[in-house]
């Protein structure tokens, strides 16, 4: 067998293995997740004013008075949502948000905060969603969670997002792989070359999104 007709047999085998046409789309997947991931920025409603907000909830309850009128940036769970006149005052818990200052899913409460919001929000669509609110410091105010005294800190929101929650699928890493490696061989058909396939089962991941 000459050479030409060698590399011309590996490349019918190329075209004819089936599984490999399902790997490359895998592949594909895997990186649109990846870059849909990477691509995220801080949406317009909580950019604020101020290239970085204050997101340091422990570092204001430290020292309250220093932070008053300051711009911040918080997220978390909405724990509950009190109707008052011409404003609604959103109870959140919160945790650290990521670089597209959404909140991060399985943090544990860095805190509560008063987030008090212009107009009227239904505490159906709030309550128990994440959110973040960006606005400048008012101050702490008493409250409570459940029976137990609780200083909150309270802002005014002048711009807020609530986020979804969605399942992707994340399939397994695979590596580059041989283009001729499921080619005919001199000695017949094997798995030569230096790309694996990996077999492994795709990983169901929750991801906060718009």
């Amino acid at each position: 067998m000459n050479l030409s007709n060698y590399m011309s047999e590996k490349k019918e085998g190329v075209a004819s293995w089936p599984g490999q046409k399902r790997v490359v789309r895998w592949l594909v997947a895997a990186a649109v997740v990846a870059a849909l991931s990477g691509c995220a920025s801080v949406p317009d409603a909580i950019k604020g004013t101020t290239p970085t907000p204050q997101q340091d909830l422990v570092r204001v309850m430290n020292a309250p008075q220093l932070y008053v009128g300051q711009e911040a940036r918080f997220g978390g769970k909405v724990v509950s949502v009190q109707n008052q006149q011409g404003k609604t005052r959103l109870e959140i818990a919160t945790v650290q948000l990521d670089d597209a200052a959404r909140p991060e899913l399985g943090e544990a409460s860095r805190g509560r905060i008063f987030a008090d919001v212009n107009g009227f929000i239904d505490p159906v669509d709030f309550r128990g969603q994440l959110v973040t609110v960006v606005g400048p410091i008012v101050g702490v105010v008493d409250g409570k969670v459940g029976n137990t005294p609780y200083k909150f800190m309270l802002m005014n929101a002048t711009g807020y997002k609530r986020w979804n929650v969605v399942q992707q699928v994340v399939m397994p890493p695979q590596p580059m792989m041989d283009p001729w490696m499921f080619g005919p061989r001199p000695w017949g058909y094997g798995y030569g070359g230096w790309g694996w396939y990996n077999p492994g089962p795709a990983e169901v991941r929750n991801v906060v999104t718009e």
